[in-house]
This record gives C-alpha cells, sequence and structure tokens, in this order.
C-alpha cells in the first residue's frame, strides 16, 4: 500500500478537474447565454406584433443582452458554479505548479 501525501492527492484532483472540462463548460455556459438571447429577442420581437406594434432587431436584440444578464444568472446558476469552479482549479494548478518549478530552479527539494 503506498502512501501519497495529502498535497500530492489535491494536485491529482485539480488535475483530474482538467482545462478539458472547463472549455466544456465555459462553452456550454455561452451557448446557453446566447440562445436565451436568441430567444429574448424573438420574444420581444414578435409578441408586440399581436398587437400590431413593430420593434426592429437592433432593439430588441439590445432589450435581450440587457433582460438576458440578470435572468441567465438565475436561471444557469450550476453550470455558472462549474465554471467558476473549473477556474480555480485551474488557477490553482498553475498555482502549485509554479510553487513547484520556483523550488526547483532555488534548489530546494534536491537531496
Amino acid at each position: 500500500m503506498s502512501h501519497t501525501p495529502p498535497g500530492d492527492r489535491a494536485k491529482g484532483a485539480v488535475r483530474a478537474s482538467g482545462t478539458g472540462t472547463l472549455v466544456r463548460d465555459v462553452a456550454l455556459y455561452s451557448l446557453a447565454r446566447l440562445g436565451l438571447v436568441v430567444v429574448l429577442a424573438l420574444l420581444i420581437m414578435y409578441v408586440p406584433r399581436i398587437f400590431g406594434v413593430e420593434i426592429p432587431l437592433l432593439v430588441a436584440a439590445l432589450f435581450a443582452v440587457l433582460i438576458a444578464l440578470p435572468v441567465s444568472l438565475v436561471l444557469f446558476k450550476t453550470l455558472r458554479r462549474r465554471v467558476n469552479e473549473g477556474i480555480a482549479a485551474v488557477d490553482e494548478r498553475r498555482r502549485t505548479d509554479r510553487a513547484a518549478l520556483e523550488n526547483r530552479l532555488r534548489g530546494e527539494g534536491r537531496r
């Protein structure tokens, strides 16, 4: 049975979450937000037509972006949380790798 130091276990967990997962989560979150903007823009354009009011595409798109910002924070909360955790994991991995490199360059850790 091998004994792995806690720091190495944490590093392995961080590496397991990897940048591939982060890229996937960011892409998914971006597509979800873009889809929300498109749906809102279509609603803003076509619902008023029932009442005989024409709203230009640019105006509908601007309002859709403004409305989508707070709505996406609520609707896509879990997805946003996964993206934030992925970013934190990648930052931690980079921080640990940099510290290890600096220690090796200083000659520390040699036996």
